[in-house]
């Protein structure tokens, strides 16, 4: 029995080794089915006209690329361009593109093509091309150009009678605007064929369907409220802080009395509180604009509510007006924050009024951090309070954080937290993780076989 029972054990135990090896061995095929809030009505990159920058950036990044991008250390590095150099001065850049990249259409890339997408974006440069290369010229020193061209409104698009294509590892089969993308896999993209044969993304779904269909396995990728995350911490899987909540004034500074009472409710503010009770720890505090692990010196800006202080400020201002406090309807979140921040604010004296009128005094928004950096991100920032966008010449945290003071010293802003973007992933998802600022990264992620 022995004799008969150890080489069927033997063969045994290696068909179950190579079965398993197998199962956890990359391979192409699979539709990866996603569920996203955003419900776009253009796939352009360059439209400024949609929201959730976050869910459009993940499409872009599946079917539009960038001549530089970043990596995992938020440093630019070569993607449709395999080199850059600026002339001194840093006003005149020359990136020399890749060869043998084609659109969607198949059709080659060109200088001239290139040329002519960053132009329509970005109206006040000076862009043209010469063989392979495409030419930047600035009307000021433009250090940061490279980083400039990651975001997602400079990918390279090519449009034609109203369709555009673009150079990314898929390519759109069907389009039903703000309901249903599906996506398919290029066999010609340059970089190699991706191990996914399509992803199915179906759009304008709140968080509660998405979690349904999760937990019915008809979702592979969803989205989770940083505020619901450490309930499924097994499957979901966050980014770093890359998204700013704060609150904005809709006008300048008009007596010195304004600026105080301005003061009197930022301090007013339980940061800590609101972090632990309505964003239930999915958070961090914020008192500057930039989170601590990309600027380095977050730690700085106080976020300690000072009611004494807050009062004493609120005695100095003779009559205080009721202000209006705006929020996305849309939003639970915004809306309990609105909330919250009204009762703090009346401990302090102040009046503050939640409403969801579209001219408020002050609004609860929500502001995406480009992963480019402090730098980038404290353009985007100063363009939503509508403030000249700063040039920083450096990557020295003092330049940052100079321009950042003088941005929170104008008193437009109040910001108030830090916000990861946090993602369901079903089990039989691999080698995939989200970005540091929250991007997708499906170039080596692959769909193992079995239910989810």
């Amino acid at each position: 029995m022995r004799l008969i029972g150890f080489p069927f054990l033997v063969v045994s135990s290696l068909l179950w080794a190579f079965s398993a090896s197998a199962s956890t061995r990359p391979h192409y095929g699979g539709t990866l089915h996603v569920e996203m809030r955003a419900a776009p009505t253009s796939l352009d990159p360059a439209d400024s006209n949609q929201s959730n920058w976050f869910g459009l950036r993940n499409l872009s990044s599946l079917m539009f690329e960038t001549l530089v991008s970043l990596d995992d250390q938020g440093k630019p590095e070569p993607a449709l361009a395999i080199s850059w150099q600026a002339d001194s001065g840093n006003q005149r850049w020359r990136f020399l593109l890749r060869h043998r990249v084609t659109f969607q259409d198949g059709t080659p890339i060109t200088s001239d093509a290139v040329a002519a997408s960053l132009r329509r974006t970005n109206p006040t440069w000076k862009v043209f091309s010469e063989d392979d290369t495409v030419i930047i010229e600035r009307d000021s020193p433009a250090p940061n150009l490279p980083a400039e061209l990651t975001v997602p409104r400079n990918s390279l698009v090519k449009r034609d009678n109203g369709k555009i294509t673009g150079t990314g590892p898929f390519a759109v089969s069907r389009w039903d605007p703000g309901k249903r993308l599906l996506l398919a896999a290029r066999d010609d993209y340059w970089d190699g064929r991706v191990f996914l044969d399509a992803i199915e993304i179906e759009m304008g779904r709140g968080l509660r369907d998405q979690a349904i269909s999760f937990e019915m396995a008809k979702a592979q990728v969803t989205e989770v409220a940083p505020e619901q995350a450490h309930r499924a911490a097994e499957s979901v899987q966050s980014s770093a802080p890359v998204e700013l909540i704060a609150l904005v004034f809709s006008h300048d500074l008009q007596p010195p009395e304004d600026g105080r009472q301005r003061q009197a409710l930022a301090l007013s503010i339980d940061r800590r509180l609101l972090n632990t009770v309505v964003l239930q720890g999915g958070g961090e505090p914020a008192g500057g604009l930039l989170p601590d692990w990309m600027s380095g010196y977050g730690f700085v800006f106080p976020v300690d509510a000072d009611l004494v202080r807050a009062r004493h400020l609120r005695e100095q201002v003779r009559t205080v007006p009721v202000w209006g406090l705006g929020y996305d309807a849309n939003d639970p979140l915004a809306r309990l924050l609105a909330e919250r921040v009204a009762l703090n604010a009346r401990d302090a004296g102040l009046a503050v009024q939640p409403t969801v009128s579209a001219t408020p005094d002050v609004r609860l928004v929500r502001i995406p951090l480009a992963g480019a950096g402090g730098r980038i991100s404290l353009a985007e920032v100063a363009g939503v309070l509508g403030l000249m966008r700063p040039q920083i010449g450096g990557d020295s945290a003092g330049e940052l954080y100079s321009v950042e003071r003088a941005m929170l010293d104008t008193n437009r802003i109040i910001p108030l937290f830090h916000l990861p973007v946090a993602y369901a992933a079903a089990a039989n998802l691999k080698n995939w993780t989200p970005r540091s600022d929250g991007g997708w990264n499906l170039a080596d992620a692959w769909l193992a076989s079995g239910k989810p």
